[in-house]
């Protein structure tokens, strides 16, 4: 199967599955959500608040760190593979305007649409209300990522009410729109930082699409075509100079001049080369594997020190993040000092407020309690049991007395702990929190 094939079935299914991750849940949380409305990350099912995002840095690490043990053992295999850029000019240049309408074809991606035929501007026009219909879609699936499809559907019948909303999707698709549509894999050349961080992260044992000048004879030296239109080769050069590697290509490059920024690895080179190739009972003349397999004959770890450091470091990522999760609250808890540090009594005893904010994470309504580890120094003065909808929050005065005027603690700062609980379920949140004295 050809490189190209094996792409289009990998863009099937990222496209299914990114359709679908909105709408998958696991213990009525969902596999992936940034909800800004209700600020929760949800991720395999887990719910976070706000509060509780101490997993997100390791995550990001894993995401960045990933990108770049990737990119320095596979090359730039998610710009060919799995960018959206690239799945999503497919779907305009390869499927509607190449397959559906028959504007273009598809083996040869450098010649222009001959806009002075009639046909082919009705064409063009039928092509781009195509894909506007197709970027609403996607910037519609992108929404669901921030606002639950339970929510989204309910919103969409007041628009007038979450204009926002509205305007964020229509933002989306127009910026998608005039992107695949007129900047096209400029966008890629120009724009996209990733292809200039690949110089500073390949190396001799990255694997890339690299041309075999050793079988096919040198194309160019020193950056200028040197035999290509005379043909004068050595009868061990196999380049048949069909130039259909160069007329296949994205991004407007040849391949046979090394490698460039502009590759981004999807292989249709490959392929163009492999059918030609074939036919003369031949292997590609350019192959997806590193300079030092393809050009030098070396043979290639994959356990190098470098991709070690990088497997090691991933490791870690993952081990905190799964920690940190473990540390998830039952319900969340805030306690912060009134900026009255603290008073003292007509009977000597001692009085620092708190503001206490307790938010019920739980799917049902709760009644929270509070009591004091330490009941022998200090006392709660005024506290009340505070009963809380599932998803709500609520706020009130924490006041704590001293039961005497503290003249056996030199400390000025007293750690205490309280104990939040609840009556309905075996839920509790131990809180450390400082009592101010003279």
């Amino acid at each position: 199967m050809s490189y190209s094939k094996k792409r289009y079935f990998i863009y099937l299914f990222i496209t299914i599955f990114t359709m679908l991750i909105p709408f998958i849940t696991i213990n009525d949380n969902h596999l992936l959500l940034l909800s800004f409305d209700k600020l929760q990350f949800h991720f395999l099912g887990v719910a976070y608040n706000v509060n509780e995002l101490y997993v997100m840095p390791f995550l990001l690490m894993f995401l960045f760190i990933g990108i770049f043990a990737i990119t320095s053992i596979l090359g730039r295999i998610w710009c060919g593979w799995g960018c959206p850029q690239t799945i999503f000019r497919v779907i305009y240049r390869d499927l509607i305007e190449s397959t559906i309408l028959d504007l273009r074809r598809v083996k040869n991606k450098q010649k222009d649409i001959d806009y002075t035929k009639t046909k082919n501007r009705v064409k063009k026009y039928i092509s781009l209300i195509l894909w506007l219909i197709i970027t609403l879609i996607i910037s519609s699936n992108f929404m669901l990522y921030f606002v639950p499809p339970e929510d989204f559907f309910v919103y969409l019948q007041e628009p007038l009410e979450h204009s926002f909303m509205i305007i964020f999707i229509i933002s989306v698709a127009l910026f998608l729109f005039y992107d695949i549509v007129f900047m096209k894999e400029n966008f890629c050349v120009y724009i996209c930082p990733y292809s200039r961080i690949q110089s500073v992260l390949y190396d001799d044992n990255t694997k890339q699409i690299t041309y075999d000048y050793n079988r096919g004879g040198k194309i160019y030296e020193n950056g200028e075509k040197t035999i290509f239109s005379t043909k004068q080769w050595k009868s061990s050069e196999e380049c048949t100079t069909c130039d259909l590697c160069v007329k296949i290509c994205p991004t407007h490059i040849d391949i046979r001049k090394g490698l460039q920024v502009e590759c981004i690895n999807c292989l249709e080179c490959s392929d163009a080369c492999s059918t030609v190739m074939g036919k003369l009972g031949k292997e590609s003349l350019i192959n997806w594997g590193s300079t030092n397999r393809v050009l030098n004959k070396k043979r290639v770890s994959l356990f190098t020190k470098k991709n070690i450091t990088y497997f090691v470091s991933l490791f870690i990522c993952i081990f905190l993040a799964f920690y940190f999760s473990l540390e998830k609250e039952q319900f969340l808890v805030n306690i912060n000092k009134t900026t009255e540090l603290y008073k003292i009594t007509s009977d000597k005893k001692i009085v620092n407020n708190y503001v206490l904010t307790i938010q019920n994470s739980q799917d049902e309504t709760l009644t929270f309690n509070i009591k004091l580890q330490d009941e022998q120094n200090f006392k709660i003065k005024r506290a009340q049991d505070s009963t809380i909808e599932a998803g709500k929050r609520a706020k009130f005065v924490l006041i704590i007395e001293s039961i005497d005027e503290l003249k056996n603690i030199e400390a000025k700062n007293i750690p205490i702990f309280i104990e939040i609980y609840t009556k309905e379920k075996d839920l509790r949140v131990i809180k450390k929190l400082i009592f101010s004295k003279p």
